[in-house]
């Protein structure tokens, strides 16, 4: 089960289940006053001389692009290079749709069942880059380092999420990517109406599917 840490109103935390939640209501989610449209990181694309991986993303809502940040991330671009290339993500859904927060997928069939993933991997959320509008982090539980192959897009800005010290609670969550061309495919995914499928709550109400990922360059 994968999990987000987020702050609640009264200083308390409050936890969104991605892979199967509940429990969770739109009052929780980050204002949309909070979107700043900035793709903007820290760190932004590193000076590296080989150029970051780019993959192109089929959806049944559109095509976008993202580009990954191997100098940031390696251990995270690396892993999800080897799904990409496995065609791991072919037939995997956007399970979980939140119009002001994100939209996260790469693991769960259109059957809303998990696929198995290779071992998990080391959390690169100290890498300085934040969980801003655009942006493409790893879905992970209460573990630290507990990451496979699920990931989430940032529809807005969610500092909640950045690493901020060694706890669980505070580790954040590893971006190593933005979407970098197809930015009104995600606008459109974060618009579907969702409802609730057993446990897991805002699912779309029609499949969003993960046609494809394949690298570009």
């Amino acid at each position: 089960m994968l999990t987000l840490l987020r702050p609640w109103i009264l200083s308390t935390l409050y936890v969104l289940f991605l892979s199967s939640c509940h429990n969770d209501s739109s009052s929780s989610n980050p204002k949309e006053g909070a979107v700043s449209g900035s793709l903007e990181t820290t760190a932004a694309s590193p000076a590296t001389t080989t150029p970051n991986p780019i993959v192109v993303v089929n959806t049944s809502l559109g095509e976008f692009e993202m580009e990954l940040y191997s100098g940031l991330a390696p251990l995270t671009v690396s892993n999800f290079l080897q799904y990409v290339d496995d065609n791991f993500y072919d037939g995997t859904i956007f399970h979980r749709v939140m119009s002001n927060f994100m939209i996260q997928g790469g693991g769960m069939t259109s059957e809303m069942k998990e696929k198995a993933n290779r071992p998990a991997i080391k959390n690169e959320a100290a890498n300085g880059v934040l969980n801003t509008r655009g942006t493409v982090a790893m879905a992970r539980t209460m573990e630290v380092d507990s990451a496979t192959s699920q990931f989430f897009i940032n529809v807005i800005d969610n500092p909640f999420l950045n690493h901020s010290g060694t706890s669980p609670q505070e580790f954040g969550y590893c971006v190593f990517g933005k979407v970098v061309q197809g930015l009104e495919v995600i606008d459109k995914i974060k618009a579907v109406p969702t409802h609730t499928v057993g446990m897991h709550e805002n699912v779309p109400v029609t499949t969003v599917m993960i046609q494809s990922i394949r690298r570009k360059r």
